[in-house]
């Protein structure tokens, strides 16, 4: 521990975290005891979501797929003329072109009108089964199924894929769009080329005479504006625009340095500090020559002093001497500060003049710039009329020589035909039982986390160190397995059992984390009743009296006191009966009958309650309730303060007014992290270090995968091996 005045004000303890300091991130153990500690929840909401929507799935009508696949050829590399209209696909634009058209409403009334009443009948085969007699039947475009079309990969294959209740349905209607958009392609290549000669030739002569005019208007601009040399003037501007950028840069570096050099000075004035301490002024001018002298001076005085007395001529010689050094540094320090202002000065002027030359040269820059994107869109625009005069013309030429190719040889053929398939594609068994699956893990562990976040009690290690934002002391693991009168006085006692190892752990992080020497007081308190707040004061009470310190214990839960009971004793003569009495701090305490101080083992005593009180407010908030504390923290090396729960009554913030230190008890799952950290930060925010919390009431196997507290195991071991 630190040494020190124990009742000097210290900073907060490492184990408070401010808000800001908290990082809510929970690792990957964490999530598993999340999933493990609501797996019977969990499981059973997951097995019902995942096989419900099996069920469901599973009582869709059946539906089959078929697929007819269309194979366009390539051009023909020998031609070098190709048609407007030409059928044949050069580009994945040409495919999408006729995967629309296959997509449209017009073919498919064409596809509906090539069926014969047979195949009609087909159709409507999975309709006339349910039809109930006398209501009309239904339309054959109502019946035609589900149709996709698509292109295969990068090929020039298109697939018809149909999705009927039908399988021979399904076939049919996929070799029917092949047919129908044979005959359509065929028929419709003929006269569409027709029309685009006539077309392509108004074309040329429009473009001709938008190519000629588009020129004439850069050949003018070029004139007027005098654009020979624009691309040397560009290079030139821009360069000096770079070079004065530079020198901009540079200079508002320069000022920022000096700026932050003299905010430095102005604060060394203002919280009168050496400033020689600044490298700048000790290193410039003047200064480190006369701060030599100064200090060469200043030995010589110290080597008279040996000799001479201060008025002896020598020593006031010298101490002239120094004086003036001294002022002449104080001279060449004030110099140096100005000679910074003037630095300042003249280098703001430099970047106004800096600045002002960059804005010029960029006006300059842009100007020509605009002038020469005047000049580009007048070129492009004249680049594209005649390259589009040319392409037409050309276009028109090859048209004209392949008008009768097109119809010659259409390059579409089926590749394969559909054929009925032998069993449904819906339900598709393996993909529900893989979407059952993943909802059944969605469900769990949504069900598993999102129940974490609704319960908010105490926990984990997790909850403490990172929501809370305190450290955590300890874990006692629960002792129902201990005689209630053993509990209490485990460490009196001197057994080995399960419950000595927590709290002799406890006992040294306490140590660890205080900041204050002996004599002091520790407050031990909770959230609510039945946290174990009282197990844990009279077994650290019990701790540091085996290890040498004079432990006093002492029942503040006035309203309802149970130290006497667990220790056997009687309760007439404590606090409440001594304040009761005047509350006489004169002579020795530990022996005044209206106190009643007990001795219950080596270095370990106690101070019972001395009867019940409704309202001990009156008491606690009076001087000479925290006099007495005083008075027993120079009786005792410590003072440990079983005090109320925080969220029943508020006893407990009054007596940790008295207390140095306070550790927080916390029962798993019991009071809620939102309770505990805002009574937490009350105590911060009231002054108290909290030395952090103890975590009680956890199973072997809780604590196992809960915290990373594991030597309750190896306790049993080590200590069954020894016996």
């Amino acid at each position: 521990m630190a040494e020190g005045n124990p009742h000097k004000p210290s900073p907060p303890p490492a184990g408070i975290r401010d808000e800001d300091e908290l990082i809510q991130r929970r690792t990957i153990r964490d999530y598993y005891i999340i999933l493990r500690e609501r797996l019977w929840i969990a499981l059973p909401l997951a097995l019902l979501v995942s096989i419900g929507y099996g069920y469901w799935q599973m009582r869709k009508t059946p539906m089959y797929s078929s697929a007819a696949t269309l194979q366009f050829e390539k051009p023909d590399t020998v031609i070098t003329t190709v048609g407007v209209m030409d059928p044949s696909v050069h580009s994945k634009m040409d495919i999408n072109t006729y995967i629309e058209l296959l997509n449209s409403s017009k073919l498919q009334s064409l596809v509906i009108n090539s069926f014969t009443p047979a195949q009609a009948n087909i159709l409507m085969r999975p309709a006339l089964k349910n039809l109930v007699p006398g209501q009309p039947p239904p339309t054959v475009g109502s019946w035609l199924g589900i149709k996709s079309v698509s292109a295969v990969g990068e090929t020039y294959l298109i697939r018809i894929s149909v999705f009927h209740p039908d399988p021979e349905a399904a076939a049919l209607v996929a070799n029917q769009y092949i047919k129908v958009f044979m005959d359509y392609l065929a028929n419709d290549v003929s006269g569409a080329n027709d029309f685009a000669v006539n077309y392509l030739n108004t074309r040329v002569d429009q473009l001709r005479d938008e190519a000629e005019a588009a020129q004439g208007k850069v050949d003018k601009y070029m004139r007027d504006n005098n654009l020979v040399s624009l691309d040397k003037s560009l290079d030139m501007i821009s360069g000096g625009l770079m070079k004065v950028n530079s020198d901009l840069t540079q200079a508002k570096l320069e000022l920022l340095s000096l700026d932050n050099l003299d905010r430095q000075i102005d604060d060394f004035h203002k919280n009168g500090r050496d400033l020689l301490e600044i490298s700048y002024i000790a290193t410039t001018g003047a200064v480190p020559g006369l701060r030599g002298q100064v200090a060469s001076l200043q030995q010589q005085q110290a080597a008279l002093a040996e000799r001479y007395l201060e008025r002896h001529p020598l020593m006031v010689a010298i101490n002239g001497q120094i004086q003036v050094a001294q002022d002449m540094l104080a001279k060449a320090i004030d110099q140096n500060i100005a000679d910074l202002h003037t630095k300042i000065a003249e280098n703001r002027k430099n970047i106004e003049s800096l600045q002002a030359e960059y804005d010029s040269r960029q006006k300059e820059e842009l100007d020509l710039k605009a002038m020469g994107e005047k000049y580009d869109t007048l070129k492009e625009q004249a680049d594209a009329a005649k390259t589009n005069y040319t392409a037409i013309l050309s276009r028109l030429n090859d048209t004209k020589t392949t008008k009768t190719l097109a119809v010659e040889k259409l390059p579409l053929r089926p590749l394969d035909f559909a054929v009925p398939s032998g069993s449904p594609y819906e339900p598709n068994l393996s993909a529900i039982t893989r979407t059952c699956v993943g909802l059944g893990l969605l469900t769990f562990v949504g069900v598993a986390v999102g129940l974490s976040f609704i319960d908010d009690r105490i926990k984990s290690a997790w909850d403490i160190e990172s929501f809370i934002g305190v450290n955590l002391l300890g874990i006692v693991p629960d002792l129902g397995n201990l005689k209630a009168e053993e509990k209490h006085t485990l460490m009196l006692d001197n057994k080995q059992s399960q419950g000595v190892e927590p709290f002799l752990g406890i006992y040294s992080s306490i140590k660890i984390n205080s900041k204050l020497d002996y004599p002091k007081s520790l407050l031990i308190t909770s959230t609510i009743p039945g946290e174990g707040k009282t197990l844990v004061s009279s077994n650290l009470a019990g701790c540091f009296a085996r290890h040498g310190k004079r432990t006093l214990l002492v029942d503040c839960d006035l309203r309802r006191p149970m130290l006497h009971r667990h220790f056997k004793q009687q309760n007439n003569v404590g606090i409440i009966s001594w304040y009761e009495n005047g509350g006489s701090l004169d002579g020795d305490l530990t022996t005044d009958p209206n106190l009643g101080i007990i001795q219950i083992g080596e270095n370990f005593s106690l101070l019972t309650s001395g009867g019940r009180s409704k309202s001990p407010t009156s008491m606690l908030e009076s001087a000479l309730f925290g006099q007495l504390f005083d008075r027993l923290k120079k009786l005792y090396d410590l003072v440990i303060i079983d005090s109320p729960p925080m969220g029943a009554v508020t006893d407990a913030l009054l007596i940790a007014e008295h207390a140095d230190e306070i550790v927080y008890v916390c029962r798993f799952n019991r009071a809620y992290r939102k309770h505990i950290r805002l009574y937490i930060r009350t105590l911060v925010n009231g002054k108290n270090t909290v030395l952090g919390i103890v975590l009680n009431g956890l199973s072997p196997r809780r604590i196992e995968y809960y915290s990373n507290y594991r030597y309750y195991r190896s306790y049993k071991k080590y200590y069954g091996a020894q016996t």
